[in-house]
Parts: structure tokens; sequence; C-alpha cells
């Protein structure tokens, strides 16, 4: 099955516990975001750390982030699709030619989180 993001974050809206407070709802999906990337990272150790082959759990919890992600962008009414855009459009900026030491010091490329 294939999907744009906005159906993707009206069935993660749907799937969502409801919560009593605003605040104890973004806490939950900035903790939960935060759980899933340090599962991503075990699962990486042990598959090449302990040649426990995690690849599965790797993916699974990748899921699971992008879940909270979702969650995250709909607390704030953000589309994830214009995040994703405005994410390329910088990469495309700061890395013109790809990749290089130099533009990773973000010559004049940092975003100014004061001025949004």
């Amino acid at each position: 099955m294939s999907g744009s993001l906005k159906e993707y974050q009206e069935i993660c809206k749907a799937t969502a516990k409801k919560f009593d407070t605003k605040e104890k709802e973004i806490l939950t999906w900035g903790l939960g975001i935060a759980g899933e990337a340090g599962d991503v990272a075990s699962c990486i150790k042990k598959t090449f750390a302990h040649d426990n082959d995690q690849r599965a759990g790797i993916k699974e919890n990748i899921g699971d982030a992008l879940w909270y992600a979702a969650m995250i962008c709909n607390f704030f009414e953000w589309d994830m699709q214009q995040i994703l855009d405005e994410n390329i459009d910088k990469l495309k900026k700061r890395y013109p030619q790809g990749f290089t030491i130099e533009q990773a010091k973000r010559n004049n490329t940092m975003v100014d989180w004061n001025k949004k």
C-alpha cells in the first residue's frame, strides 16, 4: 500500500491515544521519538558489535520513530511533506555538488530560528 504523507499523518492521528492535556500529549510524542531513536541505535549496535542481526528491528523502530514524527507534526498542525520539501531545499543549498567537509561547516546556511 502506498499513500501520501498527509494520509499517513491522518492514519497516525486515528491510532493515537487521546490525552487530558496538550502538555502531556507533546511530552509523550517528544519522549517517544527519542526512545525509538535509541531503539534504532541499540539494534544497530547489536547487529554490528554483537553479530546479532537486528535489521528487522532497525526497520520497525524507524517506522515507529516516523509515527512519532507524524504525531509531533499533527500536534503543531504541520504538513510533513512541507517539512521534507523545506529540508530538501536546505540540503540543496548547503551541498549543491554533494557533501563536502567545507560546506558541512554551514557557511551562511544555518537556519536562524529566531527569524522564523
